[in-house]
Formats: structure tokens, C-alpha cells, sequence
């Protein structure tokens, strides 16, 4: 014990070039708590390392350094998979691969060198530090969603609030559904705020660790009493033929077989339906509506004039109510979008369609001053924003294509709350990596702050179902060409998050920091000043 007390004072009073490492380091460990490691008791080790530092630091800008280079090995590990997506025209950006996720942890380690600068002009003392910190972490980290969204100071940037702390308690099987019950009243925001608050006990000693195991076993006590049966489905409550065809990108971004690709879906359909009506005979409610899902962007051509696909497709997938797809859009006026279209079953006719909004920074959209375009056919024009889509006698549905499922009570009109949500996506631009584990985890967190069934359909996987309780009812794995059938469950009617928003989260870390500032104490001091 005496040997580590003295190893932390060491690693604390680190300056130079070996503090800068050491806390680029101990950010990157931290990402291991992210999907699909789920180490979390890292963190016990990394977070009271990186608070003694800032509460050691000299000066605000010493702080301000603390964070950002925390942030920088957090965000810069923690999306290392994104060099799969410059891996795939490799031929034309070669130059990025070694850099991609550096240059974006260089921009979102702006947000954790706020919360050490911050926290130094607080310098709070005693049992108020973890309280500070824990909320000035969160509303920073809540913040990457906000000041980066296209109704502020930028048109181009649609936020980035990926990889919140919170979704490391998106453990798969039964211990993960318990522990992100709390979503319901806290959002995956409160996730982070109490992760954060947990964490930094250690720093108390032995009351540190009390305090720290009862929490969590009122954490899981909360989250064992809330979990229920799934609500009952109603008479329009759908069911779900996912259809994953597994399209290499490169077939997808040079078009070169669009025809296969089309037999592809074609036959993968048929034999979705096939399922889903068989499905539908062993339903106590009889008759209930079929449909099936493409994913994102996986019409191979331009829906709105190839009517005879539409209608040959919903020919083949005879007996469906509706049939919904991802596909790449053109306006009158020009404007390209991603979009969601749902067709008829007569005769293919496209009866709803709904434009992607939130769009992704850097590669659907960018500011004009970057002269190159990484996705082609970018950059796309936004959507107005959520919608829920109604279909006659089938339940409504709120669309979600791709990257929008990230934000956290951005994801239903609250003024016409669907039945389920509907996630296309295309995270073949991913690869096999953390990439699409992580965001499948955004998508099962959104099931629970909502209280409403999800369904997930991608390309390449990963393709899954949660009930509103984000217990997964069905799962394509990565990398397969497959379609299952799934009966969805009825929604909740609500719960307290989908009412309140992150209101909930926002207010309580406001509370901790103004606890700091209202009730400060200059003289009681964790360790003694070092420079940092």
C-alpha cells in the first residue's frame, strides 16, 4: 500500500514531456471502458490520477492542459476505428490514415480541457471535488452535442456526442440491461454524471470504497426492480423482417453491379417475408401487419424513377403492408439526400419519405474551406428534422438513419410520439472494429431512455432489435449476409426522460458545481501543491 501511495505521488508531480505522455496515456486506457471492452474498473485507476492532477496544477492553463491531453488520448484511442473509413479509398487519402482520429481528438479534447480549467477557477475542496468534477465533466460532455449543432454557430457541424462514459454500462446479456435501466430517468447523460461521480470515491480511502460499493448495489437494485415484462403488442404493432444483403463498400461507392446487388436484397426479402409471415400465423393477435427494412443508402440506383424495381420488389414481397428502405435522393431542386422511403404494397409507389438531418461532420457534410470530399456524392443536403411517420394500419415509427440514434433525447417528435423507431444504417465503413459495437450501444441506450422498441437494420451488421426495456430480441451478426423476422413489443407510455429530456442530467451536475462554488474552501487541500 505504502509502495502505490508512493507511486501515485510520483505519477502526480510528473511535469514535461513525461506528464504529457502520462496523461495522454491514462486517456487512452480510459477508452477501454467503452463498447466492446467494457473495462470499467479502469477507470478507478485513471480518473482520481487525472483529478489529483488538476487539483495539483498552478494555473488555469495547467489545468485547461491536464484535461485536453487526457481528452486527446481518450477520444484519440476511443476512435481509432474511424481509419477504416479512409482505409477504403486508401487510393485517394492515404495521408489520413495514420492521423484521422488524432485530428478529431485534437477538436473534442477541447471539451475535457474545459472541465480542468474549469475546475481550477472553482477549486473545490473536501467531498465537493468529486461532486464538481463529476459535474463539470458531464455538462462539457453534454455540450459536445450542442455547441456544434447547425442551429448555433456552425451550419456545417451536427455535433459529435459519441463515446459518452455512460455507455460503458451497455454490457450485452442480462448484467448490461440491468445496469442501464437508470437511462430511463437520467438519460445516458445521468450515466456519466454518477460513472464519473463513482469512479473518483477511491480518492477518500476506505470511506471512498464504502461509500462506492453501496451505490453500486443501489445502482443494480434500481435497475433489477424496473426491469418488466415488455408491454403487450397491439392489433397494429408490426412485424419486422430485417434484411441485411452485406455489400462490400467498395461495391457500393463504384456502383459496379448494381443489379446484383438489387437480386440480392431481391431474394434476401423474399425470404424475410417468407419468415415473417410464418411468424405472424403464431401470434395470439392474428393478422398483425408485416413489413420489412433495407439499410441505409441500399438502393442501388435512383427510387424515385425506377418504378418498375419498386414495384418488382413489392411483388416478391408479397403479403407486406409496407416496405421501407434506405436510398440516396434528389430533390427538384437539386439537393441530395440520404433518405428513408417507404413504398405501397400495391405497386411500389413511395408513399413516405422522411431526409436524414443530422449529418455527419467531415464526411456527409463539411465547411467549404475543406476541398475534398472523403464520402461520395457529398456533401448531402439536411433534412428538417424528426418526424414520426404514420402508415395505415400499422403502428407509427420514428426514422433514425445512421448517426442520428447517437443524440440523446433529440430522437422522437415529442408532439407525436411513434409506437418503435427505425435505425438504417451503413457501418461498413467501419469495418469489424469498436466502430459499429459502439454505436449499436447508442441505439440500445435510446430504446431505454425512450421506452420504445428499436429495430436496427445495417448493411453489414450490426443488425439488432431491443425492447423498450434495451433487451435485445434479435441480433445479425457482423459480416453476414442473413434476414430474421422479429414481433415487435408495445411501447411504454413513457418515462420520466422522454417527458423531461436531459433537462434531468443538466440540472443535477449544475447543482454539483454550484455546491462547489456557493460553499468553497481554499484551505483544506487534497495533497500538498506541486507543480503540475
Amino acid at each position: 500500500m505504502m509502495n502505490a501511495r508512493v507511486i501515485l505521488n510520483k505519477l502526480i508531480e510528473l511535469t514535461g514531456f513525461k506528464a504529457v505522455l502520462l496523461v495522454i496515456g491514462i486517456g487512452g486506457l480510459s477508452s477501454l471502458a467503452f463498447p466492446p471492452t467494457y473495462c470499467i474498473p479502469i477507470l478507478l485507476f485513471t480518473f482520481p490520477l487525472l483529478l489529483l492532477r488538476i487539483d495539483q496544477a498552478t494555473s488555469w492553463k495547467k489545468a485547461f492542459a491536464q484535461g485536453y491531453w487526457f481528452g486527446f488520448g481518450l477520444h484519440t484511442v476511443g476512435l481509432s476505428w474511424l481509419v477504416n473509413a479512409i482505409l477504403i479509398r486508401a487510393q485517394d487519402f492515404w495521408w489520413l490514415v495514420p492521423i484521422v482520429s488524432p485530428l478529431c481528438a485534437i477538436l473534442l479534447a477541447f471539451w475535457t480541457g474545459l472541465v480542468g480549467a474549469l475546475y481550477y477557477w472553482i477549486r473545490p475542496s473536501g467531498w465537493r471535488k468529486i461532486f464538481v468534477f463529476a459535474g463539470l465533466w458531464t455538462l462539457c460532455d453534454m455540450s459536445r452535442a450542442i455547441l456544434l449543432s447547425p442551429s448555433w454557430w456552425n451550419p456545417v457541424l451536427t455535433g459529435f456526442p459519441w463515446n459518452p462514459l455512460g455507455s460503458a454500462w451497455e454490457i450485452p446479456g442480462y448484467v448490461g440491461d440491468i445496469l442501464i435501466q437508470p437511462a430511463a430517468w437520467v438519460g445516458v447523460d445521468g450515466l456519466t454524471l454518477f460513472t464519473v461521480l463513482l469512479v473518483l470515491l477511491p480518492i477518500y480511502g476506505r470511506k471512498g470504497w464504502v461509500s462506492l460499493i453501496v451505490a453500486m448495489i443501489c445502482w443494480v437494485g434500481a435497475g433489477w426492480v424496473r426491469l418488466s415484462p415488455a408491454p403487450v403488442a397491439q392489433q397494429d404493432t408490426p412485424i419486422v423482417a430485417l434484411i441485411q444483403g452485406n455489400i462490400a463498400e467498395d461495391d457500393k461507392i463504384n456502383n459496379t453491379d448494381p443489379r446484383r446487388i438489387f437480386q440480392n436484397y431481391l431474394s434476401l426479402t423474399k425470404e424475410g417475408m417468407q419468415k415473417a409471415l410464418q411468424l405472424q400465423k403464431q401470434q395470439v393477435i392474428p393478422n398483425r401487419p408485416v413489413l420489412f427494412a433495407w439499410p441505409e443508402s441500399s438502393f442501388p440506383g435512383d427510387i424515385a424513377y425506377d418504378s418498375v424495381a419498386r414495384t418488382v420488389l413489392m411483388q416478391q414481397a408479397k403479403g407486406a403492408a409496407a416496405g421501407i428502405l434506405g436510398a440516396i435522393t434528389r430533390d427538384e431542386q437539386g439537393h441530395i439526400h440520404n433518405s428513408l422511403v417507404v413504398l405501397k404494397p400495391e405497386d411500389g409507389a413511395i408513399i413516405a419519405q422522411y431526409d436524414k438531418a443530422k449529418l455527419v461532420p467531415f464526411g456527409e457534410s463539411q465547411p467549404w474551406y475543406i476541398p475534398f470530399h472523403i464520402v461520395p456524392g457529398s456533401p448531402l443536403t439536411p433534412g428538417k428534422g424528426v418526424e414520426t411517420i404514420p402508415l395505415a394500419g400499422v403502428s407509427s415509427f420514428g426514422p433514425l438513419i445512421c448517426y442520428e440514434v447517437i443524440f440523446s433525447g433529440q430522437v422522437i417528435d415529442s408532439s407525436h410520439r411513434p409506437k418503435w423507431l427505425l435505425n438504417l444504417t451503413n457501418d461498413a465503413w467501419y469495418g469489424n472494429s469498436a466502430g459499429p459495437r459502439q454505436h449499436l450501444a447508442a441505439v440500445r441506450l435510446r430504446a431505454v431512455e425512450e421506452g420504445i422498441p428499436i429495430v436496427r437494420v445495417a448493411n453489414t451488421g450490426i443488425s439488432a432489435v431491443f425492447d423498450p426495456y434495451g433487451r435485445e430480441m434479435v441480433r445479425i451478426g457482423w459480416g453476414i449476409r442473413a434476414d430474421k423476422a422479429v414481433a415487435l413489443p408495445g411501447s411504454l407510455s413513457g418515462t420520466l426522460f422522454s417527458h423531461v429530456g436531459r433537462w434531468i442530467p443538466f440540472i443535477i451536475s449544475m447543482i454539483y458545481v454550484l455546491f462547489g462554488i456557493i460553499f468553497p474552501n481554499y484551505k483544506k487541500r487534497m495533497l500538498p501543491t506541486t507543480e503540475a
